[in-house]
């Protein structure tokens, strides 16, 4: 039988997965860029020397053909090895659950429950319009028309699921200017084996890429971002309706601002580099030496302490916010929230997005700097407006990732990170954003994330939003909207993507048992990835049933917090029953394996995926 080996980390996506040419292993998800890592190659001398990677990685969804199209088996991509020693299991699987739980509502249950509420329904719509090549942008998309009506001739290689951000700058500007594309997912090397037929094609292994089939049927392989970038807005010209992403050929101008940009951009990489990646140094006062340039002490006085209200920072720190500032400048310059006064992003505003977007997760985790609470917006009024504008876009919400994930997929593609910063604001931060805080990952959620803000723009895809009956204010944000339906909104579809693959989620989860996760083989950089464990088979029909009342759960319909808590509470005793005291421990490491390998975007946008990781965490109390 042919064995597909697993991706470490949970993957909720809806997509099947295919090996290369009949391998024995179905490979598809992310790489990181070694030999310097995904970012190391572009960069200034700031940049450290390559450094071993470390990080967890996604999995995908990989059915038996006998399975395949049939509508139970279309979401939640988890990879689980399937091998002739596997027959048994799937013996013991259906026998227990069958005794065991026949109180709990069966996978195809749930199943039907989901599809029968609106939001399930219009995920299933969505799911069949993409596969199609068309509907709103998916980080799982194989496909992208826009309407076009002729096969695209152009197949970008991208990772699976959107760690790296090279990949997403290129996927961003190709939402935007909606260019018609083939998509293939290639793992990074952090977390899962590069297959052999992409080696061959692209020797480095360095992703985004390209092929271009020509008229005689060859096919050109062109790599690197920023070039594949300018060549598909050259090769989609305003001429034919498409939003141009760079200036005229002919705007020396508009040429010069552009080239001042990527410049400045490098520049402030470089600095985040530094500061991360490198230990910081001794800090020092405003006034007090090298480093404490004017915008370092502007920023300094937002916070409070002995010295006059302000507080010592290293020279790293203050060359980052001294760049900080200057891009904030360049951004206020403009009538708009763009680089360039067009009412929409152009390829300039994707070069930083990438970036930016990891700045935020890294600064608030490992230096306790918070780019985006109310001090620094007035700090920064141009950057955070500008980020508020890209949260607007639902292209944009469908590559961007929450800082959870990026904590867990920056060390193997950048290196370790250094501690430093703002001790007392670090700790605080980092135990909100890995959930150790005992609320940011508990029920009942708070409304907002304090640090990631989830409604300047679409937290869920616009056709859940819709099917919920959740409108926007007037300004395309969400902050004003009905809390009780917009966490409903959030549960149920994170209950839609459990139950469209139950089954191989519980397997995978069950790697989290005392038997589970032995890794006969290569191990990889990324933290929780270990795509060849196989599951601790014996307690796969507990976790199955504690995940059926998870699911079940997920699927409520009540409409206020105090509602859901009291339906939760009618729940514990079916969770009891369904594991037996001598199965809770592994159950519960099972369950918490599950819930440290929901990845963003790859799985679910933030807002549901915080809900899915919050009720995996009442199981676990429940326990």
């Amino acid at each position: 039988m042919q064995t597909i080996y697993a991706w470490t980390v949970v993957s909720l996506l809806i997509s099947t997965v295919k090996a290369f040419q009949g391998s024995t292993v179905a490979k598809l998800s992310y790489s990181s860029n070694r030999a310097p890592p995904c970012c190391a190659r572009r960069n200034s001398a700031r940049l450290l020397p390559p450094t071993r990677l470390s990080f967890p990685a996604a999995p995908l969804t990989t059915i038996p053909k006998a399975f395949q199209g049939s509508q139970r088996h279309k979401s939640l991509d988890i990879h689980y090895r399937i091998s002739a020693q596997n027959s048994f299991t799937s013996q013991l699987f259906m026998s227990s659950t069958s005794s065991v739980a026949s109180s709990s509502r069966s996978w195809g249950d749930l199943q039907d429950l989901s599809n029968a509420q609106a939001i399930g329904a219009a995920l299933n719509n969505e799911m069949e319009i993409r596969k199609v090549g068309n509907g709103s942008a998916h980080v799982q998309s194989k496909l992208r028309l826009f309407g076009s009506k002729t096969q695209p001739k152009i197949t970008l290689y991208r990772d699976h699921a959107g760690w790296c951000p090279y990949c997403q700058k290129t996927m961003l500007l190709i939402e935007e200017k909606q260019v018609p594309i083939n998509i293939e997912l290639v793992p990074m090397r952090s977390y899962g084996d590069k297959p052999v037929e992409f080696m061959r094609m692209v020797p480095g292994g360095l992703l985004p890429a390209i092929t271009v089939e020509r008229d005689n049927g060859q096919k050109q392989v062109i790599t690197e971002s920023s070039v594949i970038m300018e060549l598909l807005d050259q090769w989609h010209p305003e001429s034919e309706g498409y939003k141009p992403m760079l200036p005229k050929e002919d705007d020396q101008d508009g040429w010069s601002r552009y080239n001042r940009l990527a410049r400045l951009e490098r520049e402030l990489f470089s600095w985040w580099c530094t500061l991360m990646f490198r230990p910081e140094g001794p800090k020092i006062m405003p006034g007090g030496g090298a480093g404490a340039g004017a915008g370092a002490s502007g920023f300094l006085g937002f916070f409070g302490g002995g010295n006059n209200g302000k507080e010592a920072i290293s020279g790293a720190m203050s060359g980052f916010m001294d760049c900080l500032s200057e891009v904030d400048e360049e951004l206020s310059s403009t009538p708009g929230p763009w680089f360039f006064d067009r009412d929409y992003p152009t390829m300039i505003d994707f070069v930083y997005v990438s970036h930016v977007e990891r700045m935020l997760a890294s600064c608030a985790y490992w230096k306790g700097l918070n780019l985006r609470d109310e001090q620094m917006k007035k700090k920064y009024p141009g950057l955070n407006n500008w980020l508020d504008a890209f949260d607007k876009r639902e292209c944009f919400l469908a590559f961007k990732s929450d800082y959870y994930t990026h904590i867990k997929d920056i060390p193997p593609q950048y290196g370790p990170s250094y501690n430093g910063g703002f001790e007392e604001k670090r700790m605080e931060y980092s135990k909100m954003i890995d959930g150790t805080d005992g609320k940011s990952w508990t029920l009942p959620l708070p409304f907002d994330d304090p640090l990631q803000p989830l409604y300047k723009g679409p937290p869920l895809p616009l056709c859940v939003l819709k099917a919920a009956g959740i409108e926007g204010d007037v300004n395309g944000s969400y902050e004003k909207c009905n809390p009780g339906l917009m966490a409903k909104a959030c549960r149920q579809m994170a209950g839609w993507k459990l139950s469209c693959n139950g089954q191989n989620v519980a397997k995978f989860a069950a790697r989290g048992g005392s038997a589970g996760s032995k890794n006969p083989r290569k191990s990889f950089g990324a933290e929780l990835a270990d795509p060849y464990a196989e599951p601790d088979t014996s307690i796969i029909p507990y976790v199955d049933n504690a995940l059926r009342v998870v699911c079940e759960g997920l699927l409520g319909d009540e409409s206020t917090d105090q509602d859901h808590m009291t339906y939760l509470q009618s729940l514990k005793g079916k969770l009891g029953s369904v594991v037996p005291s001598d199965k809770k421990k592994d159950v519960i490491s099972s369950l918490a394996y599950l819930r440290d390998r929901v990845g963003v975007p790859r799985d679910l946008p933030l807002a549901a995926a915080r809900q899915l990781r919050a009720h995996l965490n009442w199981a676990i109390t429940s326990l």
